[in-house]
């Protein structure tokens, strides 16, 4: 069993950064791909970035491609989403999720304002 905890949203203006941090619990969370998700208000869940269980592997919507990076640190057991260069329509609830979408954290809201 894996449990996944988000940190690191908040509030910010276009052109900022954050950095989102997915924390995971259990031993085999170093073997699993890792993806992030968001779901802004009144649409669907969309697809971020993901990596591969070394980091050597990435990729990226087209949407956040050159602004988002996503890396991971398996002795620490956490993945990261670096989000530069911030516009509103990032703003949603950011998610992330483990082997292939079997685990999922509780999400952490980020907001860009105008």
């Amino acid at each position: 069993q894996v449990q996944l905890v988000e940190s690191g949203g908040g509030m910010v203006q276009a052109g900022g950064s954050l950095r989102l941090s997915c924390a995971a619990s259990g031993r085999s969370f170093s073997t699993y791909v890792v993806d992030w998700f968001r779901q802004a208000p009144g649409k669907e869940r969309e697809f971020v970035a993901t990596i591969n269980w070394s980091g050597g592997s990435t990729y990226y919507a087209d949407s956040v491609k050159g602004r988002f990076t996503i890396s991971r640190d398996n002795v620490k057991n956490t993945v990261y989403l670096q989000m530069n260069d911030l516009k509103p329509e990032d703003t949603a609830v950011y998610y992330c999720s483990a082997h292939h979408t079997v685990y999922w954290g509780q999400g952490t809201q980020v907001t860009v304002s105008s």
